[in-house]
């Protein structure tokens, strides 16, 4: 005989993993604030541009933002992967340093 599902166990494990989804959400998009600058504004101008932003139906300029976004992405992904081969280049230099307990390189 088979076992019964437990539907209120299913769906308790659903819901958790939607809350974790957005959670993860909402911290990525604070790093993307802090990674940009754009922490540096008050959050009633953040607000204001989003909202620009948001209402923006010109697929040119979306367009536009969007390359624009996918190149700072790019170079962040190459500053990232150079300053690891850095780290990596002055390990393997000074076999008798200290590496940093973290790893990082303190960039976000």
């Amino acid at each position: 005989m088979r076992k019964p599902r437990d539907y209120d166990a299913e769906l308790k494990a659903l819901e958790d993993k939607a809350a974790e989804l957005k959670t993860r959400k909402v911290q990525q998009l604070g790093e993307l604030v802090i990674a940009t600058g754009a922490d540096s504004f008050s959050a009633d101008e953040l607000a204001g541009a989003l909202l620009v932003l948001a209402e923006t139906k010109d697929a040119d300029r979306r367009d536009a933002w969007a390359k624009r976004g996918a190149a700072f992405f790019r170079g962040r992904s190459r500053r990232s992967s150079r300053a690891s081969d850095r780290d990596t280049g002055r390990a393997q230099t000074q076999p008798g340093s200290a590496q940093s307990l973290s790893g990082g390189t303190g960039a976000v």
